[in-house]
């Protein structure tokens, strides 16, 4: 029998606190693992950064991180982090496993029915190269429209906390997700930031029809799971889910936050 002190711990990467949607998901999968929970929250948000400077960022950060954790393998839950820096973090760390969070276009392209699939994203995931490598490798068939938003990535980091959101606010960001073309509507909504999850409910109540909002979380847990996995009689350890931040200071709320989620910090 494997002691569970034994087991490394799995490092899930965000710019914020929105990678929680994964990290939710992956605790069901992959129960007997330990998680370091790691938010960049010093840089955020992310979508505003000049590429060159943010993928150095990331790189160094994870020089550190690695040397501090040792992780099992990292999952970075963030679309703007993992379509600029994916590549580069394998490159430099090529014995450590990344498992990636990329814009969900294949299965949302799949699924379709009207083939009016909207990508609701990050200014920094839309302008990516990598997003629109997805389009013409999975999804040419499909009217695909990018929405990068400046706002709701914020604005879902304090609605995550409690704060009151207005609904007008919402609506401006999702609007132009939804598109009607020669009779049809947009049916899929892909979800490419994982903070917009966490406000799905209100996505859904201010939409102005229904459609299915692509939650890429669940796919992810699933990846890491087959990259770190299942070892028979270990049970989670005691004591080792925590949350760091790069700030170094998360507010109140914040920390209510992590508790709530079984992570202690600082």
């Amino acid at each position: 029998m494997t002691a569970a002190n034994e087991l490394k711990p799995i490092l899930v990467f965000d710019s914020g606190i929105g990678g929680l949607t994964v990290l939710r998901e992956a605790r069901v999968l992959m129960p007997e693992r330990g998680f370091v929970y790691v938010a960049d929250d010093a840089a955020f948000p992310y979508g505003s950064w000049e590429e060159g400077a943010l993928q150095e960022r990331i790189l160094s950060l994870f020089e550190r991180l690695l040397a501090e954790h040792r992780p099992e393998i990292c999952v970075i839950a963030c679309n703007t982090a993992f379509t600029l820096a994916g590549a580069a973090l394998r490159e430099k760390f090529p014995h450590m496993t990344f498992v990636g969070t990329v814009p969900a276009i294949k299965p949302a392209a799949e699924r379709t029915r009207s083939g009016l699939v909207s990508v609701l994203a990050t200014p920094g995931t839309v302008k990516r190269a990598y997003t629109r490598d997805l389009i013409q490798s999975f999804a040419t068939q499909c009217h695909v429209r990018l929405v990068g938003s400046e706002n709701l990535a914020r604005m879902a980091e304090s609605y995550i906390r409690g704060e009151a959101i207005a609904d007008d606010e919402v609506l401006a960001e999702i609007a132009p997700c939804f598109v009607e073309k020669d009779g049809e509507k947009t049916d899929i909504v892909v979800l490419a930031c994982t903070h917009y999850p966490f406000m799905a409910n209100l996505f859904r109540r201010l939409a102005p029809w229904p459609v299915d909002w692509l939650d890429p979380a669940e796919a992810i847990a699933r990846q890491a799971r087959r990259k770190a996995p299942l070892i028979e009689g270990v049970e989670h350890p005691e004591g080792l889910d925590f949350a760091v931040f790069t700030s170094g200071n998360p507010d109140f709320a914040t920390r209510r936050l992590m508790q709530g989620f079984g992570l202690r910090t600082g």
